[in-house]
């Protein structure tokens, strides 16, 4: 290919992929990817001595590309030069006492104060016009809203989360919405436009510069950072360095990058000297004052054995990388995520094919390249967990990712694995939502019945990450007890659109086998006190599908479902029906005293009938509507106290 015309093509590529990283979150590319082209590029251009319009090399961050208002920052905001060289950083420092600390991995901001309030908080945007995000930052963390300088104040930081708010977070978030790194979730979190979302999910603010301050002098950086934190400021950790401890000080932040609750990329060295600094000038699009260090991360060779796709909720397959076992950065490595089929596709891979794999930032395992791209992979053609049918979809960013096409797929139904698993339904002790996306995404359930033959799989289990023989002896020890279980349980695990666990104690009380459970009419259901037209209608649509029929018969035919017990007709509230009202103070909840109605051989009906024997409620003399109908048809309405006499 021409030069020039490569020139082009890597300004192309360049300027997608920051586009994507820095407007939407999305990575198309890894850093060392990033990093690789753009060193290409500059190489290119000094052996031609051609500066194509619009060059990457001479871009300072990226375009703005959201509905935030657009702000023009008072001077230019540079990048700065980078090495992975300790002694190309001792001499750039030379014999002067420079300041080294964290290089954040966030979005920077720039904040103003007038008369000591905050006036204006502006994101980096592509260096020249950055967006208005004041209001979002009033709540982030380590930004004061009012400080008791009242000069006009600029300061220059990094919004940032933490590791634990960032799992947080993608946990609380659904699948196809989640972030693969807290950068990402960081910037789609600034930019939010509703400023709640920040406030939720705890960004922090580290100041690292002091732009201006009218009417404060201090010629120190590493003083200047000290008077920000008096102010409020939380501040980027760092410290002095000179020619004799930088490369012991370059080691020390090295050694704490796994303790660092923080996303970092590197170091940034700055001369404490800020006027000598500011005296060097700048080139076209990095100051003289400061150098970034990138760590050079440690890598490994090893072979590629399989390309797990692993399914999530919204149907995307997502490729995981698995290879001979490595040791990086004191951790023995075997898989790595490879995000998306671009990359996959970008990488050439192929199963035998040699990796070099890295740690990013030292914490995330990725590929750094493929030194044999084969490219001989096989895209599966159905998804692994469910036989369906795969698709290639393809972004508006252009980037190409695998889904499952099949709307039933068990990894798009998590929540009612969740649910068959739960506290009121089977029970399954220990069986988390992670434990559960693992082994669907595993294929190995995908209906009800399979949680009791994952001994089938045993084998593979124990050698997933994260488990072992005996978590896996624990898992299924609670497995093993749940198939000891009561029919109510049983029906309500279903998931039974309205039919929640007193419906199913109400049904079951009534119909005491597995076989007249599926047969019942909306007559039946409808004579039952506490089944009206709508749960029953839901019951019956359940139980005419053919599928969740057979899932239910195959399920039954796994458990030991105890006789129901026998109520003694000694007990005083045997048989009668009660409904609960207001709030209660003998029982914890109203929950809690339904269960005990239950157990004592009475029920609990959420509306007042003629069907009511009695209605609880404390305020016996309330004007409610549960009072007023229980007194026009002579129900009577007691208190808990009693109730308890009663019994």
């Amino acid at each position: 290919m021409d030069k020039i015309e490569r020139m082009r093509e890597l300004n192309a590529m360049l300027a997608r992929a920051s586009d994507a990283y820095y407007n939407t979150g999305t990575e198309i590319m890894s850093d060392h990817e990033y990093d690789a082209l753009y060193d290409e590029l500059e190489s290119l251009e000094r052996e031609t001595g051609v500066i194509l319009n619009g060059s990457r090399t001479q871009q300072v961050g990226y375009e703005v590309a959201s509905s935030l208002k657009k702000v023009r920052h008072a001077s230019r905001m540079l990048s700065l030069e980078k090495t992975k060289s300790v002694d190309e950083l001792k001499s750039w420092l030379g014999d002067r006492v420079g300041f080294l600390s964290w290089k954040l991995d966030g979005l920077t901001l720039v904040l103003t104060y007038s008369g000591g309030e905050l006036v204006q908080a502006v994101t980096r945007g592509n260096g020249e016009i950055g967006e208005d995000i004041t209001a979002n930052a009033r709540h982030i963390i380590g930004i004061p809203s009012a400080v008791p300088f009242k000069g006009e104040l600029v300061v220059r930081g990094e919004s940032l989360m933490k590791y634990c708010d960032f799992e947080r977070v993608n946990a609380e978030t659904d699948e196809g919405a989640k972030y693969k790194n807290p950068r990402n979730l960081c910037v789609g979190t600034v930019r939010n436009l509703d400023s709640r979302v920040t406030a939720e999910r705890n960004v922090n603010f580290f100041a690292f510069n002091l732009v201006s301050a009218h009417g404060y002098e201090e010629n120190s950086f590493s003083k200047r950072l000290e008077w920000l934190a008096s102010l409020g400021f939380q501040t980027v950790q760092g410290r002095l360095v000179d020619s004799k401890n930088i490369e012991e000080s370059v080691m020390e932040f090295e050694s704490a990058i796994t303790k660092n609750e923080f996303p970092s990329d590197g170091l940034v060295l700055t001369f404490d000297d800020v006027e000598y600094g500011l005296s060097l000038g700048q080139t076209s699009h990095a100051p003289r004052n400061g150098i970034a260090f990138k760590w050079r991360d440690e890598t490994a060779d090893t072979t590629l054995r399989e390309v797990e796709w692993s399914a999530s909720r919204t149907g995307l397959l997502n490729p995981i990388a698995l290879f001979d076992p490595v040791e990086l950065e004191g951790t023995t490595v075997s898989r790595a995520l490879v995000h998306n089929l671009s990359i996959v596709k970008q990488l050439r891979l192929g199963i035998g094919d040699t990796l070099t794999i890295f740690k990013a930032n030292m914490i995330i395992p990725q590929v750094l390249e493929n030194k044999t791209c084969s490219g001989s992979l096989e895209i599966p053609a159905v998804c692994p967990v469910c036989g369906g049918k795969t698709e290639i979809r393809i972004s508006d960013d252009d980037v190409e990712t695998l889904v499952c096409g099949n709307p039933e797929c068990a990894a798009k139904h998590i929540g009612k694995f969740e649910h068959f698993v739960g506290r009121d339904a089977m029970n399954i002790v220990g069986m988390s939502t992670a434990t559960i996306e693992v082994l669907v995404s595993e294929g190995f359930v995908r209906e009800f019945r399979d949680f009791y033959h994952l001994d089938d799989h045993k084998e593979r289990i124990v050698s997933l990450e994260g488990f072992g023989e005996k978590s896996y002896q624990k898992m299924q020890e609670a497995i093993e007890s749940s198939r000891h279980t009561e029919l109510s349980r049983v029906l309500y695990a279903l998931g039974i659109p309205n039919i929640g666990r007193a419906a199913a104690r109400l049904i079951c009380a009534e119909y005491t086998t597995p076989e007249a459970l599926e047969r019942l009419t909306a007559d039946e259901l409808t004579a039952i006190d506490g089944i009206g037209e709508v749960l029953a209608g839901e019951y019956i649509r359940f139980f005419a599908d053919e599928t969740k029929l057979s899932e239910y018969r195959r399920l039954v035919a796994e458990l030991d479902i105890a006789l129901p017990e026998q109520i003694s007709f000694e007990s005083a509230i045997a048989g009668k029906s009660f409904v609960i009202t207001g709030s209660v103070h003998i029982w914890k909840n109203r929950n809690e005293l339904k269960a005990y109605i239950e157990a004592n051989g009475g029920r609990v009906a959420s509306a007042v009938s003629s069907k009511t024997d009695y209605l609880i409620n404390n305020d016996t003399l309330s004007g409610s509507t549960k009072n007023k109908t229980a007194r026009s048809l002579g129900i009577p309405v007691i208190s808990e106290e009693e109730f308890r006499k009663m019994v």
